[in-house]
């Protein structure tokens, strides 16, 4: 079996386990819900779930590195390791909306080459692998995977834009940019999150910014999004997802949203 398939089989196990943990958790009476230095929240299912995917990759993977919102740890500049995110939109989870989901990363030499999105109460998948396009599946299992791809719109007039919380940019110091941004685009909502990248590497989207995001938020989207045909940048215009924030589009519509920022 070529290594690439097989990582990707493991990445799309990772996601079944972590859907096995977190959707029973959701909504539930005991939910234990605390807050990190940060104040961002931290729910038992986070915790389960990551641990939970660190025992199955210290079994088939050992060698690899493992960096995971809850426990920390370090992705290699060179060689491979895997980046969890057990819960991305925690707020979403720990308040009853199902816009939630779990990212799994692989990287090589400090790059992503396989991502996974598992969304199981929006009952919804995505995954990509390098070279091999971007994918999605309800998970009900009714269905055949599909090929995704972005939108062809080119004109900045015409886009449909997301980000995740408008707070971020006037902590930033950015929201000016920000608006400056909306006022050129055709259409702008807040999906916020994993979600917003993957409507545009589907092509509902045309355009996402996050300006703020950590490795565990972006590794899986930026492959994603590259294989979908999109592209990925932080906000500086580097094809990272280890800049601080993201700005995920169908390519055509790019530049021009980055001069927005300065880039």
């Amino acid at each position: 079996m070529d290594p690439s398939e097989s990582d990707l089989r493991l990445a799309l196990h990772l996601a079944d386990i972590a859907d096995a943990i977190t959707l029973p958790r959701f909504r539930a009476a005991d939910l234990r819900v605390t807050s990190k230095p940060d104040r961002t929240p931290v729910t038992d299912a986070d915790t389960a779930a990551e641990d939970a995917l660190r025992a199955a990759l210290a079994t088939e993977r050992p060698d690899d590195g493992v960096l995971g919102e809850e426990r920390g740890g370090e992705v290699p500049a060179s060689g491979r390791g895997w980046i969890l995110d057990p819960i991305d939109g925690t707020k979403n989870f720990s308040r009853g909306m199902p816009a939630w989901a779990s990212l799994i990363a692989l990287t090589v030499h400090g790059a992503p080459v396989v991502g996974v999105v598992s969304a199981p109460a929006l009952g919804r998948r995505w995954w990509a692998a390098a070279g091999g396009g971007a994918w999605a599946i309800d998970i009900d299992g009714a269905g055949e995977p599909q090929r995704i791809a972005v939108s062809g719109v080119a004109d900045l007039g015409d886009v449909y834009v997301s980000t995740t919380n408008l707070n971020t940019f006037r902590e930033n110091d950015t929201l000016d940019r920000w608006l400056e941004l909306t006022g050129r685009c055709w259409e702008t909502r807040a999906f916020g999150d994993f979600w917003q990248h993957c409507l545009v590497a589907e092509g509902v989207l045309d355009l996402a910014v996050d300006p703020a995001g950590s490795a565990w938020d972006l590794a899986a989207i930026q492959v994603l999004v590259e294989e979908a045909g999109g592209r990925f940048t932080d906000l500086a215009g580097a094809a990272t997802f280890a800049g601080g924030g993201g700005m995920s589009s169908n390519g055509l519509v790019h530049d021009a949203a980055l001069s927005c920022f300065g880039a």
